[in-house]
């Protein structure tokens, strides 16, 4: 078996380290790039604490309302507030970052059961729109987002209860404009309440209102009871009405017959008064005719088939038929 000889070639061993200390310049610049900054993104605000005391604030705006709540507290006068995002200088490894969200947030609430002015038991699920607007009450105050909720959610159901006991229950649910405006008053109320948290709310919805579980059954017994109730109302109604057209028809149907009645009894008599007439003048002009032509009905009226008679021949009634 052949051995081929392994060529080796040497290793700089001074590149290396060139290379090797190069990389650690660069991880201790960057350690310590990223101990003296801080980075403030769009979508927050910040606070920078020294030894427990907050020294700066990072936010979008300065307002007026800002600096009115910074200056009323002298504790609060040096601390430095600084507009926009991006990169910040801090002192590293005694400074500390916090971060809040700068955006308008949505607490939805649990459904709660309240009571209306007329004792009508409601189920009122509703959010509210708020947003953070001084970082520095609100990390003294509320530390973070889950005690703000636990806060508003107690003052906006105390607020909206004392509100809603005071409106009848068909108002609460019927009229959109009264209730837009009574949102618009709690939404203040809160905001009065939420002074000097860091915190504010700009819009709270009644997303929806049922009635109790419990209630259902009730609700429908009462709503079948009306409905019966209603039925009875038409039948009578109707039955009323049904014996008025009844009435007004028998009337029409006497009054009708009564007429007719009348007509026709008039038709009679003129018949007969015609007839009584022609007989009258048939038996002026031939008495004897007239005589012989009554006989003669007086048996068509009287003989039938098969019909006897016991009369004397000297009758005036068997005058015809025997000949005399």
């Amino acid at each position: 078996m052949d051995v081929k000889p392994i060529n080796i070639k040497p290793v700089n061993v001074k590149g290396i380290r060139n290379i090797s200390i190069g990389t650690i310049i660069l991880l201790i610049v960057a350690i310590s790039f990223s101990s003296f900054t801080f980075t403030v993104e769009e979508v927050n605000q910040a606070t920078v604490t020294r030894f427990g005391e907050v020294r700066k604030i990072v936010v979008d705006e300065i307002t007026p309302q800002l600096q009115k709540e910074l200056s009323q507290n002298s504790k609060f006068k040096k601390v430095k507030i600084v507009e926009g995002k991006g990169l910040f200088f801090k002192m590293p490894f005694v400074d500390t970052v916090t971060k809040y969200n700068s955006r308008l947030l949505t607490y939805d609430t649990d459904p709660r059961e309240v009571t209306s002015k007329d004792k009508k038991k409601l189920i009122l699920d509703n959010n509210a729109q708020w947003q953070i607007t001084n970082p520095l009450l609100f990390k003294i105050t509320m530390g973070n987002e889950t005690n703000a909720h636990t806060r508003l959610d107690d003052i906006m159901f105390s607020k909206m209860n004392e509100k809603i006991g005071q409106t009848e229950a068909h108002v609460l649910i019927a009229d959109k404009a009264y209730t837009n405006k009574m949102l618009e008053e709690i939404v203040k109320d809160v905001n009065e309440s939420l002074s000097g948290f860091g915190m504010s709310v700009l819009d709270i919805r009644i997303k929806r209102t049922d009635l109790p579980v419990e209630n259902n059954q009730n609700i429908y017994n009462r709503m079948k009871t009306e409905r019966e109730q209603k039925a009875k109302e038409y039948r009578s109604e109707g039955k009323e009405e049904a014996q008025k057209i009844k009435s007004d028809a028998d009337k029409q149907a006497k009054i009708l017959e009564a007429k007719a009645y009348s007509t026709s009894e008039t038709i009679r008599g003129e018949g007969d008064a015609s007839a009584t007439k022609i007989y009258n003048e048939a038996y002026n002009e031939d008495p004897e005719f007239y005589e012989f032509y009554k006989t003669l009905q007086t048996y068509k009226s009287t003989l039938k088939d098969k019909t006897k008679i016991i009369i004397d021949s000297d009758s005036p009634f068997a005058k015809h038929l025997f000949g005399n």
